[in-house]
C-alpha cells in the first residue's frame, strides 16, 4: 500500500482552516482541506504519494477543486497537476519558504480571473478561395499545376497556401486582439489547432472590468457573425498566468 501524502491543489491568502468539500482527486471522496503558515494557505486533500498520470477524469479534478476555491471568492495561485507533498510538515516548508513570492504572486493576482477566447473560422472554402486571390504566386502556380500536374508542383502549392493561411491567421487574431487591448491586465496566446482556429488566447481581467469584457466580446460576435465564431469561457482559475513548479528537494535544504 502507498505511503500517504497531500495533494497540493492551489495557494490562498488565508489562515482560516477550511473544508472545501469531498472533491479530492482519486475518486475517493477525500475532503479537500487547508494547511496554513502565516497568512497563507495550501489547499490539499489526502493521497498516495505517487505519479498522477494525466486523464481526463485526474484533470478535471484539480481544476475542479481549485473552481470551488475561486468559486467562495479567494484569489488561487494554481499549483500544477500532480504535485504531492510527503507530509503536512513539507506543505508547511514550502509556505515558509516561499512565504514572499507567493504574497506578491496573491497581491499581484488579487480581483482578477482568466477569460478564454477562442476565434473559428465558419466557412474554411471562402477562407482559401481568399488566399488565392490575394496571392499571385499562389494563383499562377495553381494554375500551372492544374494545366500540368506534378507530385512537387502539388506540394509546392500546399505549403505556400499553409504560409498564407498562418499569416491570415495572425492577421484576424490581430482583429479581436485588438479590440479588447485595453481591457485585459495581460494576455497569453495558446497554439491554435486544425486550420479553422485561428485564435486560441487567455486574458487576465481584473473583476471591475469583466462585465466591459464580455460587451466587446458580443459585440465582435455581432461583428463577424458570418464569418466566424467566437467561443468564450470563463471566469476560470489563472492557469495561464500562474502554474506553480515546487521542488521538494529545495524545500528540503
Amino acid at each position: 500500500m502507498a505511503e500517504e501524502g497531500k495533494y497540493l491543489y492551489c495557494i490562498i491568502g488565508s489562515n482560516e482552516g477550511r473544508n472545501f468539500g469531498p472533491l479530492g482527486i482519486g475518486a475517493k471522496g477525500d475532503p479537500v482541506t487547508t494547511i496554513s503558515y502565516d497568512e497563507l494557505s495550501a489547499v490539499i486533500s489526502d493521497s498516495p504519494i505517487k505519479k498522477y498520470v494525466t486523464t481526463r477524469e485526474n484533470t478535471i479534478a484539480h481544476e475542479k477543486a481549485i473552481e470551488k476555491v475561486m468559486s467562495e471568492g479567494y484569489t488561487v495561485l494554481p499549483v500544477r497537476f500532480g504535485t504531492v507533498a510527503d507530509s503536512a510538515q513539507e506543505v508547511r516548508d514550502v509556505l515558509r519558504v516561499r512565504h514572499r513570492e507567493f504574497k506578491d504572486l496573491l497581491r499581484d493576482m488579487d480581483n482578477k480571473v482568466e477569460l478564454g477566447v477562442k476565434g473559428l473560422w465558419l466557412d474554411m472554402e471562402s477562407i482559401f478561395a481568399e488566399i488565392v486571390e490575394e496571392r499571385d504566386d499562389i494563383r499562377r502556380l495553381r494554375n500551372r499545376a492544374a494545366r500540368k500536374p506534378t507530385r512537387d508542383s502539388m506540394i509546392q502549392v500546399g505549403e505556400l497556401v499553409q504560409e498564407a493561411l498562418v499569416k491570415k491567421k495572425k492577421k484576424e487574431a490581430a482583429l479581436i486582439l485588438d479590440a479588447v487591448k485595453k481591457l485585459p491586465a495581460d494576455v497569453r496566446i495558446n497554439n491554435d489547432f486544425g486550420d479553422m482556429m485561428f485564435l486560441n488566447a487567455a486574458f487576465l481581467v481584473d473583476r471591475s472590468r469583466e462585465r466591459e469584457f464580455d460587451d466587446r466580446i458580443e459585440e465582435l460576435r455581432a461583428k463577424y457573425a458570418a464569418r466566424m465564431k467566437l467561443s468564450y469561457i470563463g471566469p476560470v482559475p489563472i492557469f495561464n498566468f500562474v502554474n506553480l513548479v515546487i521542488h521538494w528537494e529545495e524545500v528540503k535544504k
